[in-house]
């Protein structure tokens, strides 16, 4: 059975039975026949205000829902999450593991905090989606390995003795958290390289970055048999070009940044893949076209300014079409969960989970349904497949481990618009519907 599932600013998760039509007659959306990237899933990132959202002011009752809704598979499913290796921009207060200024032997390691925060967090989280997986990046080293020394804001220290203790601080963390129960899968070396903000951040150079991972951090990871996977990023540019404010224009180059590193075969070997967020949307097909091999994730949904409208939600849609075309295989949204209270850095952002800090009431917002109409119904394994037609722009399809074909479509004019979807290859895979005004869409097809 065909099910279609619409959702508009004003209907949500509208369940209904599409017509069926001839195949191969669809100039709206049809398959070409060629398969892409398989999907590893979508998720969101622990952080620890979204933890203190849950436990600290929804109301009793509505905890455990909020767990169940987002990680467990017959809801949004979440598989493909994210963790920081110490503070960021929404933690409770900014930390490390370690602030004993010179400690390179890391004698005063510890993930205490996080043992009050994001391991219960992620372990509440497992309960329904006991194998997913997690990958982690750190918004800034601890902060006497940098210059300044201060959390938002510098580099890190290009010394031997320096470098050889950052590199075995992301072996503790692996470490740690292992013995917490707990697998890291994948670290990213750097959360935004070409963030310079005022919360937890810290500048890379592409040849800061290719001696790290070259010379420290992938030598000591094998080394010590960490398996987790090490990659690129995470990118959120370069931007080839960009408004300076008052300076006029600024100018990177993509190749010079990340060429410089991929080209370096001793570096690379040590490189699974590249995370892409924010700016990076720019860079993620270039990466794609010229390194096929390498694994490429989208690491962190843009977060809006907390008013969680429905234009942005629609602009969310927009994101999630534009890095799985261009060989995301993975897509995880940011805050899963917020009240209106704003970060340690003072900027209230969007969530899927809204809970009111006075009443404890908890909204699901515009971004929980789009999410929801890929999360749960592309299933971690599903593989990309190429499309053709009208709606290519505004459409993705897929095909679950089970066969089932999936496509996602949204309407994006304001007015109602025919539809229809064809596998040429499969009269009986095939739809015919009339789309809602701004609406999201997801065919389910037998």
């Amino acid at each position: 059975m065909t099910i279609w599932v619409s959702t508009t600013e004003d209907k949500r998760l509208d369940e209904r039975v599409p017509e069926t039509v001839t195949a191969g007659e669809s100039t709206d959306l049809q398959l070409t026949g060629t398969t892409l990237q398989t999907i590893k899933g979508f998720g969101g990132c622990f952080n620890e205000l979204g933890y203190q959202a849950i436990e600290e002011y929804a109301r009793p009752e509505e905890r455990e829902t909020i767990y169940r809704e987002l990680f467990s598979p017959d809801e949004l499913n979440f598989h493909f999450n994210r963790a920081p290796i110490g503070a960021n921009d929404f933690a409770l207060k900014w930390y490390s593991y370690d602030e004993e200024d010179g400690d390179y032997a890391l004698e005063r390691f510890s993930i205490a905090n996080d043992e009050k925060t994001l391991i219960p967090y992620i372990k509440k989280a497992r309960r329904y989606q006991g194998d997913f997986e997690l990958f982690a990046s750190p918004w800034s080293p601890p902060t006497w390995m940098k210059f300044p020394k201060v959390c938002n804001f510098g580099r890190l220290v290009m010394t031997p003795e320096n470098l050889t203790a950052y590199a075995n601080y992301f072996v503790k963390y692996v470490r740690a958290y292992e013995a917490a129960g707990i697998t890291v899968s994948r670290v990213f070396v750097q959360n935004e390289v070409f963030a310079d903000q005022k919360f937890p951040s810290c500048l890379f150079s592409s040849e800061d970055m290719k001696i790290f991972i070259r010379d420290y951090l992938g030598p000591i990871f094998e080394k010590e048999g960490i398996t987790a996977d090490i990659y690129l990023g995470t990118l959120n540019g370069p931007e080839d070009m960009a408004w300076a404010g008052g300076y006029g224009m600024r100018f990177e180059n993509y190749n010079r940044w990340v060429d410089n590193i991929l080209f370096n075969d001793e570096c690379r070997k040590y490189i699974k893949g590249i995370g892409y967020q924010w700016a990076g949307q720019n860079d993620i097909q270039r990466t794609h076209e010229s390194w096929p091999e390498l694994d490429l994730l989208m690491t962190e949904s843009e977060c809006g300014m907390g008013d969680n409208t429905w234009e942005y939600a629609e602009y969310i849609f927009h994101l999630i079409n534009h890095y799985l075309s261009n060989g995301a295989t993975g897509y995880t949204y940011w805050n899963m969960v917020l009240t209106e209270i704003v970060s340690t850095w003072g900027w209230q952002q969007n969530s899927l989970f809204r809970v009111d800090s006075k009443t404890g009431e908890v909204t699901r917002t515009p971004e929980y349904y789009l999410m929801r109409h890929f999360s749960h119904y592309v299933k971690p394994g599903a593989q990309l497949l190429e499309t053709a037609g009208h709606f290519n722009s505004m459409g993705l399809a897929f095909r679950n481990p089970d066969g089932r074909i999936v496509v996602v479509v949204q309407n994006a004019l304001e007015q109602a618009m025919p539809f229809t979807f064809a596998d040429p290859a499969n009269a009986g895979k095939s739809v015919k519907a009339i789309l809602e005004p701004r609406s999201f869409n997801t065919f389910v097809i037998e």
